[in-house]
């Protein structure tokens, strides 16, 4: 069954899953209070010793700023402010990204849209790891650095698989940042630029929530590409675990994906999916059969379409 056809039968039997196709308010809300936040936690760490600015950059930062990262997955899909006012998105993703330090909501917008468009399309989809990372990250030990290196790969990736011009919004969105974390280090100090750059480092590696990044789409069993998590860190992270019913309805707020699960719950309770992201960092790491490798790819024929 294609994705359109699948769409039509599930909103035709079900048609107030359409109800749900509006923008989340309280997301705007939510992200400004997780600004606020890390700005307050700039300024408690000014002065502690670096064993504690690390601790609390792992152990509170990194929390904060990958469900930040995730906000912004939601922003790129407009659920902040819906489709007909982009541009808001576009800005308020740019202040969202402020506590992460380094620039990343307007080149993720481009890049992610593309996933969704062309899920695993070879040399489009850059959420699909290089042949490089396959072939070398083979092992247990080479697959743990390779989950502790994951912020890396997935900021240089894109500029081997499928570089783009740099758009204008992208050089906004650096000067932004750039001119935010002078401020940071100017007013508050090196400890607070490191906790801020170590939070992003730390939160997007080995770290539970990270789980999600192996979780989605690696073909743990044969003829499923793209998996569910139903479990308690999808509080922490706009839901992003419900990923079958994100695919199959993107334009649906993370909020709401509870709701298409519980709507239409045939079409996804008999689907295999996920309870611990932790125990997927770690099945991936000591299991031999899987590796970066495990993803499906495809050759994309017919026209290609990107942002």
């Amino acid at each position: 069954m294609s994705k359109s056809t699948f769409h039509s039968n599930v909103k035709a039997k079900y048609p107030e899953i359409k109800s749900l196709m509006k923008p989340d308010p309280n997301l705007i809300w939510i992200v400004i209070m997780m600004v606020l936040t890390q700005l307050a936690a700039f300024y408690l760490v000014k002065d502690l010793d670096w064993k504690w600015v690390i601790f609390w950059a792992y152990a509170f930062g990194s929390c904060i700023n990958h469900s930040m990262t995730l906000a912004i997955h939601e922003v790129s899909h407009n659920s902040a402010f819906g489709h007909y006012k982009s541009m808001w998105n576009r800005w308020f993703g740019m202040f969202a990204n402020l506590p992460i330090g380094v620039p990343y909501s307007i080149s993720f917008k481009r890049y992610h849209m593309d996933h969704h468009r062309y899920l695993g399309a070879d040399g489009i989809d850059v959420d699909i790891p290089t042949d490089f990372e396959g072939w070398f990250f083979c092992t247990t030990f080479r697959k743990f650095i390779w989950v502790i290196l994951q912020p890396l790969f997935y900021a240089f990736r894109p500029l081997f698989i499928n570089p783009k011009p740099i758009t204008h919004l992208e050089i906004i969105n650096t000067v932004v940042q750039l001119t935010f974390d002078v401020i940071i280090y100017y007013v508050l100090g090196i400890k607070s630029l490191v906790y801020m750059l170590a939070a992003s480092l730390l939160g997007l590696g080995l770290h539970p929530i990270s789980g999600h990044f192996i979780a989605e789409h690696y073909m743990f069993l044969k003829g499923h590409e793209t998996y569910s998590y139903y479990g308690p860190l999808n509080l922490l992270t706009f839901n992003v675990g419900y990923h079958n019913e994100h695919h199959d309805f993107p334009n649906i707020p993370g909020k709401n994906l509870p709701l298409v699960r519980k709507i239409a719950a045939e079409y996804y309770d008999n689907l295999p999916h996920y309870n611990s992201w932790i125990k997927v960092l770690y099945d991936f790491v000591t299991d031999d059969t899987i590796s970066p490798y495990s993803r499906m790819k495809r050759h994309q024929k017919g026209k290609v379409e990107l942002d």
